[in-house]
């Protein structure tokens, strides 16, 4: 740690054991955006409590995955509360939505229930993703929230898809696709921002830069440290923001899709925000000094958007105490109804696998592991022709036991002409060494 210490200041002054241009100081953005006047009291109000609700459920997330209720990873979103609920208030309800597996809050602010969200950690059936997708895959697309996604990177051209089935339907309907500083060194990148420049489409990317890949510095994963600038170069360019100002991001994000939806113009902006908690549960955090995060902690996005409120005169200190208390109540109602959800029942298994649309009804399928065919969901609807086809393909495939396939389609479909004796029904002839 003292070497890595030694390592920040000898960039930051330059002393040429490091390169100046590639330093970063992570100190809180004081410099970026400028103070945005307060909206209406009912609004200040509603994102002080939507905030507030996401700090408590990451809270009590971490505690959960303590205890062995939560499996798998979990990735906190504790400190970026500002920029999860400045950028979604900027969405239309009809605008797409799309994250990285750190969304729970993104969830919660989209409007998805507490409750389901917190049994989707639990892996509960009663979960948004039905107990299916964990922490990293939630899903509401009754709200246009696509999901988050575990491929760092791999949420960006599926962004680009959802933006131009928008522009193909002739809709007035935008996307906004959130991803981390990490992300921004990924292939997909860079092809995607060349697409949807290219193809003008109605999309917004917001760079939640957290300072952090995992465990790698900014300035140490990336030769270009000012995010909102490595986009340009492909058409796509964008303003950078205080996330620890919900107000900064919201007038940032509302800007880039106006120019998005209106000028069919793709933009990205960066949020320069900070996670109070690691990368995920198991992170250590030694890569960051005590003395660093105390500093970003007095830049609060909750406390300091309190406090503004409070000594405005819009939301007393009583009331924000008030509804602090709510939201720490309803993530203990959230807790008890994902601890009372039952587990999913593994016969659904191959449940939730296709979209059906007006031509497809049911489905079959064969899995090299086993001789049956497996059911897909809807099968009664399903029609027979649906069996012939994975029946045949299984015997065509040499899946399973193939002779007693074959016999089973001929017997189900048309009659095929019965092998010659001593032939079996594949046409080849037998194997005369007898075998063991």
């Amino acid at each position: 740690m003292e070497v890595e210490k030694k390592r920040r200041v000898a960039e930051a002054e330059g002393d040429g054991k490091g390169d100046p241009q590639r330093a970063v100081e992570r100190t809180p953005p004081e410099d970026l955006g400028t103070e945005h006047p307060l909206p209406d009291a009912d609004r200040c109000r509603a994102i002080l409590e939507k905030m507030m609700l996401i700090r408590r459920f990451e809270e009590r997330a971490g505690e959960m995955y303590a205890k062995a209720k939560i499996g798998g990873f979990l990735h906190l979103c504790i400190g970026e509360e500002a920029t999860v609920v400045g950028s979604i208030d900027a969405m239309r309800e009809s605008d797409y939505l799309l994250s990285t597996y750190r969304e729970h809050g993104q969830a919660l602010a989209r409007g998805t229930d507490a409750n389901a969200v917190m049994a989707e950690l639990f892996g509960r059936e009663d979960g948004c993703s039905r107990g299916r997708g964990g922490s990293m895959h939630l899903f509401d697309l009754e709200r246009r929230f696509l999901g988050g996604y575990g491929i760092v990177g791999g949420n960006l051209p599926l962004a680009a898809g959802v933006a131009l089935a928008c522009d193909y339907k002739g809709t007035d309907d935008a996307v906004v696709c959130m991803f981390g500083d990490g992300a921004s060194n990924q292939g997909t990148f860079g092809e995607t921002m060349n697409l949807v420049a290219l193809w003008k489409l109605p999309v917004v990317f917001l760079v939640v830069n957290n300072q952090f890949g995992m465990g790698t510095a900014l300035e140490r994963h990336s030769a270009v440290t000012d995010l909102s600038q490595k986009s340009a170069g492909f058409g796509v360019p964008g303003p950078r923001c205080n996330g620890m100002d919900v107000l900064d991001v919201h007038a940032a994000v509302r800007e880039a899709l106006r120019i998005a939806r209106e000028d069919r113009q793709p933009r990205l902006v960066e949020a320069v925000t900070y996670r109070y908690r690691g990368h995920s549960m198991a992170d250590p955090e030694e890569y960051r000094t005590k003395e660093e995060v105390e500093e970003w902690r007095r830049r609060d996005p909750i406390l300091n958007f309190r406090k503004r409120l409070a000594d405005e005169g819009i939301v007393s200190e009583e009331d924000a105490d008030a509804l602090d208390e709510q939201a720490i109540k309803a993530v203990d109602e959230a807790v008890e109804f994902a601890d009372a959800s039952p587990f999913p029942d593994l016969a659904a298994l191959y449940d939730d696998i296709y979209v059906f649309g007006e031509q497809v009804r049911g489905w079959h399928t064969v899995d090299e592991r086993s001789p049956d065919v497996h059911p897909g969901e809807q099968e009664r609807e399903a029609p027979e022709v649906s069996r012939e086809l994975a029946e045949a393909g299984a015997a065509y495939a040499n899946v399973g036991d193939a002779q007693e396939r074959r016999r089973r389609h001929r017997e189900g479909g048309k009659p095929d002409e019965e092998p010659g004796e001593g032939e079996p029904a594949g046409g080849q002839p037998e194997d005369e060494g007898g075998g063991d």
